[in-house]
């Protein structure tokens, strides 16, 4: 074989490979980095939906101390988004969402509240509700890891 042919083929896949090499990781950049932020993506949409649950439940736990009613209509906006919060999240954010909204419930039906009386249940830790909701969106969260911040 002539050795100017074979430096020659040997030089073009040279290149070859080096190219493919280079597209290969480039590819993998690409999407290992898109994966990130799909994640982040996730993250962010998952802690905005847990937000508006926090929220809604809170505004809607302190007026059900202070009043006694049967009209649903405030309890409903809660109610879509524990609906929102079952499309996304794992069993056990579902179901601290879903005992939450009972102890709201729960709260419209008994007596209101005197002020005195919400001191005493806060001395003996009966005002947070929400703390099993807490603990398990945390947890959930924890799974969607923060991107760290762009170098360089």
């Amino acid at each position: 074989m002539n050795p100017a042919l074979l430096s020659a083929l040997a030089a073009l896949a040279g290149a070859l490979i080096g190219g493919l090499a280079s597209l290969g990781s480039s590819w993998l950049t690409q999407s290992i980095q898109q994966q990130a932020r799909n994640r982040e993506h996730d993250r962010a949409r998952r802690e905005a939906l847990f937000t508006d649950f926090i929220n809604e439940a809170s505004r809607l736990y302190g007026d059900a101390l202070s009043h006694e009613k049967d009209d649903v209509r405030d309890i409903i906006q809660l109610y879509a988004i524990v609906g929102r919060i079952r499309l996304i999240s794992c069993e056990r954010v579902v179901t601290s969402a879903e005992k939450t909204m009972d102890s709201i419930v729960d709260t419209y039906l008994a007596p209101n509240k005197a002020l005195h009386e919400l001191r005493a249940m806060m001395v003996e830790g009966e005002m947070d509700f929400l703390a099993e909701f807490s603990e398990a969106a945390r947890y959930e969260l924890d799974a969607f890891p923060r991107m760290p911040p762009p170098t360089g």
